[in-house]
């Protein structure tokens, strides 16, 4: 069997990053989903939308990295419940701007302190240092990745 040059699956950079990620949003995903009843899908969307007046679903995909026909069903999971609205356009009946509901802007406004706060947490076990070169190291590896994708 070839040794390829020892490699170790937890030493994978791509690998490592995946696993703390997962490990982050699931314990992150905890908290709303036990205290607020949404989904890790259904918080993308509102945190979203929370952080400006209205958004189209087309851009919401984008920003959230998740598919267009995903983002659909989560949008009319939560127009049903009451926490969006859409709003058609009248230059483009096919395009809806989205917003929330003055219920959706409460739900918002309940989640972030909560989710602030156990970031803060989080962040408690890093320097100062530490945590301003983990930004950067992420925000230079999100650059390169796209850089090397094209």
């Amino acid at each position: 069997m070839a040794n390829a040059q020892a490699f170790i699956l937890d030493d994978f950079l791509p690998y490592k990053l995946v696993k703390t990620a997962m490990h982050v949003s699931d314990a992150l995903a905890k908290i709303y989903q036990k205290e607020f009843g949404i989904s890790r899908s259904e918080w993308r969307v509102l945190a979203s939308l929370g952080a400006r007046d209205g958004v189209l679903s087309k851009d919401l995909a984008k920003e959230t990295s998740m598919d267009k026909v995903k983002v659909s069903r989560i949008l009319n999971r939560l127009e049903a419940s009451g926490i969006v609205m859409r709003e058609t356009l009248e230059k483009d009946q096919r395009a809806a701007l989205i917003r929330l509901t003055q219920q959706g802007n409460e739900l918002y406004q309940k989640i972030v302190p909560r989710v602030l706060d156990w970031e803060r947490k989080v962040l408690d076990g890093l320097t100062g240092t530490q945590y301003h070169d983990l930004y950067a190291a992420l925000d230079t590896l999100q650059h390169r990745t796209r850089e090397l994708e094209d």
